[in-house]
């Protein structure tokens, strides 16, 4: 990445209107925000259409951006859904989309390509060859995984021609970014689409004591703004699409005065951004992974990561409200969630309604019993948390937005006739004005003069898209001339061309897609053979035939597949590079990919067979496409799909599709240190096991019963022996039967 004087953007999370407008308001240059579906916080507010337009209007007309998150994985039967949303965003067009899904890059790149993408951090790019395959992806922006240290990130951009994007504030999560199948394990509900129910955050036991050993604490990084400016990161993201607009106000101010200081911040400085984040109702902060100190201190797990300021217990619940024995003062307008003692997640809840004695109050202070009302199911004994106040809701300034007027794509050439102007969005109309223009006396039209001069339009129902220009001779043009064909020109097209006309081409690509789809074929698999994944202590597939594969760090000669590991920090990249060459010179040609970055690493060796396997997710039929073109051979089903969306898939498939049959799946990949080795479980007794991998630098999660599902007809059967034995006596079937949320 070249190093340039620009600023980076400081981009803010909005769940609804009023954060966002909070946020540009405090000096956001951007937000990211979700529609009602297939985002990663699908527990919040969201964004209906018609608000998104609302939004993506004003941000235009304020020189501010707006990126739409659609970072979900997504099922074969969610495709046209999927479809009908981009078509909806190509007529709106956000500054950039956030995708996760490769079957919703490939949809976007190939029917809808006027939308920018930007690769989700649940993508999970972490090094050098990742982010290469990114930009090879048609991805103009790499958000980061949240597990990259400060070093290698600078050494990452240092290699990168694309933009990277950082968090620098906000909750973070234990697991590596689209890994974690925690919260899927326990009933379907999936972090990787948008529900996690944060067991993270929960109380855990093991033989050596009890303690949160997966909560981390929250990413604060003031005093490494001026690091991460000199590095050339071009975007710094604020977490929070969950949280109310007094934490955006507040956080935004805090790092936009950081972000606009002068060299290094003084202390004096640091001090008064500091004292205005102290009021946003977080958990202890952290420098998250960026340091290794910090990432060896991020989990205290003596102390329940419960958000907030605590500001009370629990003392009754009764069947319209719960009575508070008060620390610290609460009022009319606070947000506030009744945390129970176990970790898991408590009901949040905006106080409309309190009463002492039976009187209605505005507030209770310390030492005060109130009785809050409200309709939630409230735990006995729960910790009262303050996680926000009362803020404007700015509803009359909402009311009164604008939708986004429809952008036109022009062409203007002047030559000596005059000027001809090609409307573009699929009409390829043309507009004339025969003028004659003189001659230069000292300088000529340019076509930067003409595409500024149009890209102003007073117009309420269209706006200038995607201006060319070209002059064909030396002319000269008054600003008064150039104004006057400009108003003549918008004119014209107001009273000539109308909005749902210019989709012409969006409505073109939907049916393209449409017949597309219908023309994917299944693939055959009838002469394709079991895999089976062995520990390096070579326990053997017993009686069975399939290929023998193992980690490509202890790959040997009677390894038939090489896996690459799920995650290879930017240091260790020359170690593996040479385990893949000696595994090649071995005489190994199949090589399993679990992570995008290895689809660059092996792309220079002739004559192999590469499979695309977990921890790659492949829900759809429109990724296995894409992971096709980059030289596929077959591709495991994400494991997380239930039996009807696994069936679908196999339907549409171009390539031949893989079960993982048996095994025990991680869980959860941290390069956290996490205080609990061996046995855990949970007051739920759900059970699980934690090991410690000195050679990755990883410490996993596995659940204690092993992933057995029947066979899938049409499909090749996997195998996970790598932490698991034959025909252990406690199985599961994870979401096969249940259902993925």
């Amino acid at each position: 990445m070249k190093k340039t004087e620009k600023k980076p953007e400081l981009l803010a999370p909005a769940g609804n209107l009023a954060c966002a407008l909070t946020a540009f308001d405090c000096g956001a240059d951007a937000v990211y925000a979700g529609l009602s579906k297939f985002n990663a916080r699908e527990r919040t507010e969201n964004f209906s259409m018609e608000e998104m337009s609302k939004l993506i209007a004003y941000a235009r007309l304020h020189s501010r951006k707006v990126y739409v998150t659609l970072n979900t994985l997504i099922k074969e039967s969610e495709l046209p859904e999927l479809v009908q949303y981009l078509a909806q965003l190509a007529r709106l067009q956000p500054d950039a989309v956030i995708v996760q899904d490769l079957g919703v890059l490939r949809i976007i790149r190939e029917y809808f390509p006027s939308l920018q993408i930007h690769a989700s951090t649940q993508m999970g790019f972490h090094n050098s060859p990742g982010i290469e395959l990114a930009s090879e992806l048609g991805v103009s922006r790499v958000i980061m995984e949240r597990q990259v240290t400060l070093d290698e990130l600078r050494t990452m951009a240092e290699k990168s021609s694309l933009e990277l994007e950082v968090f620098v504030h906000g909750a973070l999560c234990c697991s590596l970014s689209g890994q974690c199948l925690f919260s899927s394990w326990m009933g379907g509900w999936s972090g990787n689409r948008g529900k996690c129910k944060q067991p993270c955050r929960r109380r855990f036991f093991s033989r050596s004591g009890n303690g949160f050993f997966f909560s981390t604490k929250d990413l604060y990084t003031l005093e490494m703004i001026p690091q991460l400016k000199e590095i050339g990161v071009a975007s710094l993201k604020i977490e929070g699409r969950l949280r109310k607009p007094d934490y955006v106000m507040n956080v935004v101010t805090a790092y936009r005065m950081i972000l606009d200081a002068e060299g290094e911040p003084d202390q004096e400085l640091i001090k008064k951004a500091k004292n205005i984040l102290t009021s946003t109702y977080g958990r202890k902060w952290s420098s998250g992974f960026y340091t290794p100190e910090s990432a060896s201190s991020l989990i205290q797990h003596d102390s329940l990561g419960t958000a907030g300021m605590l500001c009370g217990n629990v003392s009754e619940v009764g069947q319209y409200g719960f009575k508070m024995e008060v620390m610290r003062r609460v009022h009319i307008g606070d947000r506030i969630r009744i945390q129970p003692q176990s970790g898991d997640e408590g009901p949040a809840l905006t106080v409309t309604k309190m009463m002492i004695d039976n009187h209605p109050v505005k507030y209770a202070g310390r030492g005060d019993v109130c009785f809050i009302c409200c309709d939630k199911e409230i735990h006995d004994q729960g910790m009262v948390y303050k996680i926000g106040q009362s803020s404007d809701e700015m509803l009359p300034r909402i009311a009164a937005l604008p939708q986004a007027r429809t952008r036109l794509d022009f062409n203007i050439k002047v030559a000596a006739a005059g000027f001809e102007i090609t409307v573009g969005n699929g009409l390829n109309r043309k507009w004339t004005k025969d003028i004659q223009l003189a001659p230069p006396a000292k300088h000529a039209l340019t076509a930067g003069q003409l595409i500024e001069e149009f890209a102003a339009s007073r117009s309420e129902v269209f706006c200038p898209g995607k201006i060319s220009a070209e002059v064909d001779g030396d002319f000269f043009a008054p600003s008064s001339v150039l104004k006057e064909i400009r108003r003549e020109f918008w004119q014209w097209v107001e009273e000539n061309i109308t909005p749902d006309e210019t989709f012409g081409d969006i409505a073109a690509a939907m049916e393209r897609f449409r017949r597309d789809y219908l023309a994917m074929y299944k693939a055959s698999v009838q002469h394709e053979t079991e895999s089976v994944l062995v520990r390096p202590d070579g326990c053997t597939p017993a009686k069975r035939s399939g290929h023998v594969a193992c980690s490509v760090f202890d790959a040997g000669k009677k390894t038939d597949e090489a896996v690459l590991p799920c995650f290879c920090a930017e240091d260790r990249l020359k170690g593996l590079t040479s385990r893949i060459a000696e595994a090649y010179r071995i005489g190994i040609r199949r090589f399993r990919v679990s992570s995008l970055y290895g689809l660059k690493m092996l792309k220079d060796y002739p004559d192999i067979k590469l499979i695309a396997s977990f921890s790659l997710p492949v829900c759809n039929s429109m990724a296995v496409k894409e992971l096709e073109r980059f030289g596929v051979s077959r591709v495991q089903a994400w494991i997380e799909l239930e039996r009807g969306e696994i069936e679908h898939l196999v339907a549409k498939s171009v390539l031949p599709v893989e079960i993982y049959r048996y095994g025990r799946p991680v869980l959860l990949a941290t390069r956290a240190a996490i205080p609990a080795d061996g046995h855990i479980h949970d007051i739920k007794h759900n059970s699980f096991s934690v090991r410690q991998d000195p050679k990755a630098a990883l410490t996993y999660v596995y659940p204690k019963a092993v992933m057995s599902i029947p066979r899938v007809p049409g499909t090749v059967d996997f195998y996970d022996l790598s932490n698991a034995y034959w025909n252990e006596e406690e199985t599961a079937t994870f979401n096969f039967d249940l259902g993925l949320m």
